[in-house]
């Protein structure tokens, strides 16, 4: 896969983890992200905003109607794995919106690596967060992709 496409792709998941977002909290509805995502009003600006390349609009259009469709699933997927007495509605909104959005391109996009998928939200974690939020996206998703990926070696 070439550079433009792998920057589409992390425009997408940047986009898909601020309209799931913004979803819970104003009320906004799916067919409302992928308006403003389709005019360019996603994702925007951030310590990793790509303004030089457009989002690949397919696989946001996935990541957020899936995180939603698939919602109770995917959130028990990441609830099984966070520490004894954590439930995910403690969790900030934010890194409850980098989660599903990796646990649903982890369940939906079987071509693209685990280990991928969970680099690149470690990597949308570190421009939310300077603590410790994206050591724990990383073990959250990688412990939910056993579940999610049970057949891929590594997971």
């Amino acid at each position: 896969m070439n550079a433009k496409a792998n920057q589409s792709r992390s425009v997408a998941r940047l986009a898909a983890v601020q309209a799931l977002y913004q979803m819970e909290v104003s009320g906004a509805t799916t067919a409302d992200v992928i308006a403003d995502f389709t005019a360019g009003k996603l994702p925007r600006e951030t310590e990793a905003s790509y303004t030089d390349s457009e989002g690949d609009p397919d696989l946001f259009r996935i990541l957020v109607e899936k995180a939603v469709d698939r919602q109770a699933t995917l959130d028990r997927a990441i609830a099984r794995h966070l520490s004894k007495g954590w439930r995910l509605e403690r969790i900030d909104a934010v890194a409850r919106a980098i989660l599903r959005s990796g646990a649903a391109e982890l369940e939906q996009r079987t071509d693209i690596p685990v280990a991928v998928v969970i680099n690149e939200y470690v990597e949308i974690a570190k421009a939310f967060f300077d603590g410790p939020e994206p050591g724990f996206v990383n073990a959250t998703l990688d412990a939910a992709a056993r579940d999610l990926r049970p057949t891929e070696q590594g997971a």
